[in-house]
């Protein structure tokens, strides 16, 4: 698997659906699960299947990925494994930024030439899932597939927010991007036990295996003008090149937007969550920090994920994921929120200054209520704060908070003075 593929994972774009999160960092380096970022995601599945090389493509806001990247995937140095960073760049003979998946792919191309290989997997960076990809590579094989596309079976409500395909043995026949009507010529047969859940439309993942020659020459010859696989490539290509289904069954979450971002983090605090944290066959990689273990004094858990270094005086905590470094003051309750945590500790002396001036200390406060929230990193909550988020809430985008889907995101770095409320 090392010399036979490597892996091209896309950062995206701006991440607008996600703003506030991606104000100062791109989608793939959003905090998840209290102390991953979602670029792990895909890296991890592909550690995970014997996949040693990959790039990771960026356009927006790529200091912070820059950075974990370096600090967290170091590989022996009698080793070909690598995850690079390949931001987008100005040459002599291409002036423009990426202009969709395709496009990026290309401009890349010259970076990703002199590594061997037969096979390209494209992935997507903001997704959450754990697939196997070396039986997907095998059953590209066993199909004699110029083009594998990782599909999952869908309900009719969520049909229309991705690309629908049908397929006769196996091959895709025809593809739809997001239809909004005529969904019945589109239902498929996704086995008994998909078709009982009302699962049977076949959507696309955004996850591709190419041969690496057919890849090369569409990008660089016969579609140079195309700028998106989901758009146009794949598309393009059904009838002329065989393109293979693999069907995938288990959990995946396209988390692009808050409200996903959001439930996909709070459901991992369920008892048994179709996202398997735990698992030792799918396991999920990040940078290795030397933290001190979480300190919890006084205070009721219920479902609820904490990361190291926090320290936690709070009343009641509810189906929540509690981030790094994370301080919560005394007689506070927190129920389906998700604190991020903070990048660094107060010093003595900072704590000192910071209760001179009246500032709130790092984290959040005592007798606070927080409710349906995303608290950003290295926030200040002071005390007796109150956020009640929910459907009464419009949404509603200010200097120190946004209200997307009825979900109160603080921003990062955001100082809420004493009683502060919202909602």
């Amino acid at each position: 698997m090392n010399n036979e593929i490597l892996s091209v994972i896309l950062g995206g774009g701006a991440g607008t659906r996600l703003f506030p999160l991606t104000a100062t960092r791109s989608k793939p380096a959003v905090p998840i699960a209290g102390k991953y970022r979602l670029v792990d995601i895909p890296i991890s599945n592909c550690l995970n299947s014997e996949i040693r090389r990959m790039f990771v493509l960026t356009m927006y806001n790529s200091a912070s990925l820059n950075r974990h990247i370096k600090n967290t995937y170091h590989f022996s140095a009698f080793s070909s494994a690598f995850v690079d960073i390949l931001a987008a760049e100005q040459t002599p003979d291409n002036p423009a930024w990426f202009l969709g998946t395709a496009d990026a792919v290309r401009q890349c191309l010259r970076h990703i030439e002199p590594f061997d290989s037969e096979y390209v997997l494209i992935l997507s960076g903001d997704q959450l899932y754990q697939i196997d990809f070396a039986e997907m590579l095998a059953a590209h094989k066993a199909a004699n597939a110029d083009i594998t596309l990782a599909t999952i079976p869908v309900a009719q409500k969520e049909a229309s927010e991705f690309g629908i395909l049908k397929t006769e043995d196996g091959m895709v026949t025809s593809f739809i991007e997001k239809p909004k009507t005529g969904l019945e010529e589109w239902v498929s047969d996704t086995g008994t036990e998909m078709q009982s859940k009302g699962k049977v439309y076949l959507a696309s993942m955004g996850i591709y295996i190419f041969n690496r020659q057919l890849l090369f020459d569409m990008l660089q010859h016969e579609k140079k003008e195309a700028a998106d696989f989901g758009k146009e490539i794949i598309p393009q290509s059904i009838g002329k090149y065989r393109i293979a289904s693999y069907q995938y069954e288990g959990y995946w979450e396209d988390i692009g937007n808050i409200s996903a971002f959001f439930e996909a983090n709070l459901a991992l605090t369920k008892d048994l969550p179709e996202f398997n944290l735990f698992s030792s066959q799918h396991a999920v990689f990040t940078r290795p920090r030397l933290l001190p273990p979480a300190k919890i004094s006084g205070t009721t858990l219920d479902h609820t994920l904490i990361a190291e270094a926090s320290i936690i005086n709070a009343s009641k905590i509810e189906s929540s994921v509690i981030g790094i470094r994370s301080r919560i003051g005394y007689g506070t309750t927190m129920v389906h929120t998700y604190l991020m945590g903070n990048d660094f500790f107060e010093t003595l002396d900072q704590i000192e200054e910071a209760k001179r001036t009246g500032t709130p200390l790092l984290g959040i406060g005592n007798r606070c209520y927080i409710e349906r929230a995303i608290i950003d990193k290295d926030c200040r909550i002071g005390d007796d704060v109150k956020i009640i988020g929910g459907k009464h809430l419009a949404d509603a985008d200010t200097p120190l908070y946004t209200i997307k889907d009825g979900i109160v995101v603080v921003k990062k770095g955001s100082i809420l003075p004493n009683g502060f409320t919202i909602g």
